[in-house]
């Protein structure tokens, strides 16, 4: 057998060397300068790194390889951009290193896969309905797409506040959250309010640091839709400390078009590291004289009505306005980094963490349960999630709205009650309705086209 040695392969000028036959794999050895003259713009399908991994389209040279000058020419565009450097699952932070050369102090790891603070902010994740009229005193709250509520105080005016298919083109949103005007109010009252808001744990903030000298700055990005054209504002209210913070953004048509604002960090009022409410994102739609005036107050301070919505326009004025959003992003930094888009079982699980819909409609079924005696129907309900706090019941209840299906029987009853009530498990009986033999088994449905039942534990 013969051996041939080769010391260098030199290409013609323009000229492209392919790095083994189609299937075989060569290893680039640590230390490596690639340089516009000895490399493409993208290395071949069977070159790899010396730690096996790949790029963005085919390959990736690992940081650890970027010891010296990599050519601008051979990046593909004049400046490098880390943010298009992957490896394997991990994302490199964004930096724009300077032309011709990256250190790897520039692609700096992102060890953070949930990096939006806000839960279903792409409106995917609908529990309660995808539809409700709402008015002052009326249907307020959590209603339609999950983990949002809606305020009103002292409005005139009605609204139809729907989870919605009108989205941005091309960018990858299924569902936007709608507010339609069903009734007019082009008077609005010093006090009146109307804004909607997602409320955040603590626990889930302290990475945050807030109410230290290391606090973090927070961008909010997303997408909107109106024909109301002109300045909305957005606060930031941080209820464990008292204080608030605003910003605005001006909508110059009725197209999708996202909006990014960055809020400054807070070296004083810090957040409580427990399951209850203590940031509070607030997007306005009316505001009163009570809540303008002056200059909008875009420095944390203690929480006050007054310049914290100034410059807001009337959304309400007219029955033919309507208002859109989806892509909500709240994240630490001064950067808006593109949509994290959670898989749909993911986005649920955290949205149940907060509320469980167990049911609804007629026939629908609940839980096995018997008679814990003759006057007493008994069941434990464990919950699909571990919940934020002990849930409380949400449910609609009338004549018969509960039917318990035994043997050869069935039994009506009008509502359901709580005995125990655990972040995991819920006991649930009724005494008031039910008549049986003590120790009889069945399973309970829900009896009529209005029977709902769930686990609360909203903030």
């Amino acid at each position: 057998m013969s051996k041939l040695e080769v010391d260098t392969i030199a290409p013609q000028s323009g000229t492209q060397v392919t790095l083994g036959e189609s299937g075989d794999t060569v290893t680039i050895p640590t230390g490596v300068t690639l340089d516009a003259s000895n490399a493409t713009t993208s290395l071949p399908a069977n070159v790899v790194t010396t730690d096996g991994t790949q790029t963005l389209t085919n390959k990736t040279i690992d940081a650890s390889q970027l010891s010296g000058t990599v050519a601008t020419s051979n990046l593909g565009t004049g400046t490098a951009d880390a943010t298009t450097f992957l490896r394997g699952d991990q994302t490199y932070a964004s930096a724009t290193p300077a032309a011709g050369s990256i250190t790897t102090t520039q692609l700096a790891y992102n060890p953070n896969p949930f990096r939006n603070i806000i839960i279903n902010g792409d409106m995917s994740i609908a529990q309660r309905g995808t539809s409700v009229s709402v008015s002052d005193g009326s249907n307020e709250g959590y209603q339609t797409c999950d983990r949002y509520e809606f305020y009103l105080q002292n409005a005139g005016s009605v609204f139809t506040w729907s989870q919605d298919t009108d989205v941005p083109t091309g960018q990858g949103f299924a569902k936007s959250m709608k507010f339609d005007v069903t009734t007019a109010d082009t008077s609005v009252g010093s006090s009146e309010e109307v804004n909607f808001r997602q409320k955040i744990e603590g626990q889930n903030l302290q990475y945050l640091k807030f109410g230290t000298a290391n606090a973090e700055q927070l961008t909010l990005s997303f997408w909107v839709k109106t024909n109301k054209t002109g300045i909305y504002i957005v606060k930031l209210y941080n209820s464990d400390s008292g204080r608030d913070v605003s910003a605005s953004y001006t909508v110059p048509d009725s197209n999708w078009n996202k909006y990014t604002l960055t809020f400054p960090a807070d070296t004083t009022g810090s957040f409580t590291n427990d399951n209850g409410r203590s940031l509070d994102i607030i997007w306005w739609l009316v505001g009163g004289s009570a809540v303008q005036g002056g200059t909008l107050n875009t420095s944390w301070r203690t929480n006050a009505d007054a310049s914290s919505a100034t410059g807001q326009v009337n959304f309400a004025d007219s029955t033919s306005n309507d208002f859109w959003i989806t892509g909500v992003q709240l994240e630490a930094g001064t950067t808006a980094s593109d949509f994290e888009f959670l898989p749909y079982d993911v986005n649920l699980q955290r949205c149940l963490r907060y509320y469980e819909l167990l049911g609804s409609g007629t026939n629908y079924p609940l839980f096995n349960a018997y008679y814990l005696n003759p006057s007493a129907i008994y069941t434990v309900a464990p919950t699909k999630v571990t919940m934020r706090t002990n849930p409380s019941l949400v449910q609609t209840t009338g004549s018969s709205y509960y039917r318990f299906i035994r043997d050869s029987a069935n039994d009506f009853f009008d509502s359901i009650s709580i005995d125990i009530s655990k972040t995991n498990y819920v006991e649930l009986f009724n005494s008031t309705e039910a008549s049986g033999t003590g120790g009889v088994a069945g399973f309970i449905r829900l009896n009529n086209a209005s029977s709902y039942l769930a686990f609360n534990s909203e903030l």
